[in-house]
């Protein structure tokens, strides 16, 4: 007489004793679970970027408080969503009782899931914090878990695109920086715009190898978006001339009259760790 335990495991992979309708419930099974994790990610990213997106009103207002608040809530979005796909899954479908095979095909139907999404890589984090909660840590295995991509990703387009491209050597350095900044569309006036603009271009010149001549194919690539950490909004991008790539940073902050102003343009690799670290939060 089988124990209690064998009579709760829940199979997905064996309908023998199930007829025709139990044979299709085994096959929807790893696709549901699948289905049930990437719809808890959704809604994370949905939440994440609605509250990302009220960052830069709140910069532009100087609402300081409102966005160390958003930061701790951010924070916790992404564990309170991936705590509710796990008790959805143990509720709905006996998940502490699937075997090595079943998380094996919920990965695979995962991954069949992710051929146009948007955020692939996020979605498979997701998904190993998920399977992290459920499964014992003896039972770990790289075939459970995305060690690395499960989805290509460099041939992905975003839509719509994620950066913007400025040609210097076209339109010149000066009226570049000048549109790029204005393509941001912040509320607040700058206090002298202009004059920022030569702060950055000295600070290239300070950094950049010397002589440094603009190429035919030469451009700055910005994201669309800034990003909002502490008071500062920060322009991030790269200098693209020939061969080489030039990462940088450049922080816009607010003044005491709720001015906008640019004082400088960080090139260096340790201070661009520093302002990106995942230890740090930012929109």
């Amino acid at each position: 007489m089988p124990s209690q335990k064998t009579t709760m495991t829940f199979k997905l992979r064996d309908a023998s004793d199930r007829g025709t309708d139990g044979a299709q419930e085994t096959r929807a099974a790893p696709l549901a679970i699948a289905r049930t994790i990437l719809d808890g990610f959704n809604s994370h990213y949905r939440m994440f970027r609605q509250v990302s997106q009220q960052a830069k009103a709140h910069f532009e207002n100087g609402d300081w408080g409102w966005i160390q608040h958003a930061v701790r809530e951010r924070i916790a979005f992404y564990d309170q969503y991936v705590l509710q796909a796990v008790e959805r899954l143990r509720g709905e479908y006996n998940v502490t009782q699937l075997e090595n095979t079943d998380w094996q095909q919920i990965k695979q139907r995962f991954v069949a899931l992710l051929t146009d999404h948007k955020q692939p890589e996020c979605a498979e984090t997701f998904f190993n914090s998920v399977c992290c909660k459920i499964l014992h840590r003896d039972y770990f295995r790289n075939d459970f878990i995305f060690v690395r991509p499960g989805v290509a990703t460099d041939h992905m387009d975003s839509d719509p695109p994620s950066y913007r491209s400025y040609y210097p050597r076209a339109a010149g350095l000066r009226r570049s920086l000048l549109r790029l900044i204005a393509d941001y569309d912040l509320a607040c006036p700058f206090v002298d715009v202009v004059r920022d603009v030569r702060r950055l271009i000295l600070a290239a010149r300070a950094y950049l190898p010397r002589p440094f001549r603009l190429e035919l194919d030469c451009q700055i690539q910005v994201l669309n978006s800034l990003f909002y950490r502490n008071k500062g909004a920060y322009i991030i991008g790269r200098l693209i001339n020939g061969n080489r790539s030039y990462p940088f940073a450049a922080p816009i902050l607010r003044n005491s009259q709720g001015r906008l102003y640019i004082d400088t343009l960080l090139f260096n690799p340790d201070q661009l760790a520093v302002l990106l670290s995942f230890s740090r939060a930012y929109f």
